[in-house]
């Protein structure tokens, strides 16, 4: 199932994140509900192209999204690229990720997505399956070619802890994360936990869904000081929170790209370059955590 190997245009971005070895993208594309209606798989599949070209060429999707239609978009917007050139990160249900289960879940996503092999593979949530079990299934399936990496999603320190604990846990290279400008909380512990260690922190909904995200108190298009550093360097608010997320390393961020207007902006982000003082004015509205925050999930 491995995809033809007709010519391509894509590029590398310049800045690039270490996951335990495993070089990402800064940013890449998210499929969180893409895949869901099909008159707009045209669009998005469009768009996943488009953001490979760009560089932005780490796709994430889920077996969960859309009861694997996410992952069935992807295997069709990626024909005729050639597999080197991007890479796949989707997800396991946490009760598909023991013994029993992780095998055939791994080979359905395998012929959903249209390929030989998954660069990333996460536990989507931690579930009742022990880690141990998981991590060395996780390691049997890297053993056997079926993935290259492995990481988790949705993990906090002490979770984080007791999987280095377990046999092989210290291979994991990244851990899915909600994080952006309204949502710092693992800035307080997890993110430097994870840095010093070489795991990357993949950021999922970097622009809390252009400000809908439930649990969100932040009217974004509504803060002026956002606005006025926005419209200092001539970009959008989106673009800022974006460009907020990759700015201090060992993030990568995955926002959602569903059109080919919005792909281009997400890629523009990855250039924007903000000087110490308005990183600063950002913080005095969107305060960075001071003590110990639960781990924002969505």
């Amino acid at each position: 199932m491995e995809n033809s190997n007709k010519n391509s245009n894509s590029t590398k971005l310049a800045r690039t994140v270490s996951a335990n070895g495993l070089v990402l993208p800064v940013i890449g594309q998210g499929c969180w509900n893409i895949g869901d209606d099909p008159a707009k798989s045209t669009d998005e599949e469009a768009s996943l192209r488009l953001g490979v070209s760009l560089g932005m060429n780490l796709i994430d999707t889920a077996e969960m999204y859309g009861d694997g239609a996410s992952e069935e978009l992807v295997g069709r917007a990626m024909r005729g690229i050639p597999r080197s050139e991007y890479m796949i990160c989707t997800k396991v249900l946490p009760h598909n990720a023991g013994k029993e289960r992780i095998f055939k879940s791994c080979d359905a996503s395998l012929r959903r997505l249209r390929t030989d092999y998954i660069d990333l593979y996460l536990l989507h949530w931690r579930g009742d399956i022990p880690l141990e079990e998981t991590v060395f299934c996780m390691e049997e399936l890297v053993r056997t070619g079926k993935i290259r990496r492995w990481g988790v999603s949705n993990f906090d320190v002490a979770d984080m802890e007791e999987l280095m604990a377990v046999p092989g846990g210290e291979n994991c290279a990244v851990d899915q994360v909600l994080y952006n400008l309204g949502s710092r909380g693992i800035e307080f512990d997890l993110l430097p936990w994870l840095k010093s260690r070489g795991i990357a922190v993949m950021a999922y909904c970097p622009l809390a869904q252009k400000g809908t995200l439930r649990r969100m108190s932040y009217d974004f298009e509504k803060n002026d000081v956002l606005r006025k550093v926005a419209d200092k360097y001539g970009v959008t608010i989106w673009q800022i929170m974006l460009a907020f997320t990759i700015r201090g390393g060992g993030v990568m961020a995955i926002p959602k790209a569903a059109n080919p207007a919005h792909v281009r902006e997400n890629r523009a982000a990855a250039d924007i370059v903000i000087s110490a003082e308005d990183w600063a004015l950002l913080d005095s509205v969107f305060w960075p955590p001071t003590s110990k925050m639960h781990l924002d999930i969505e």
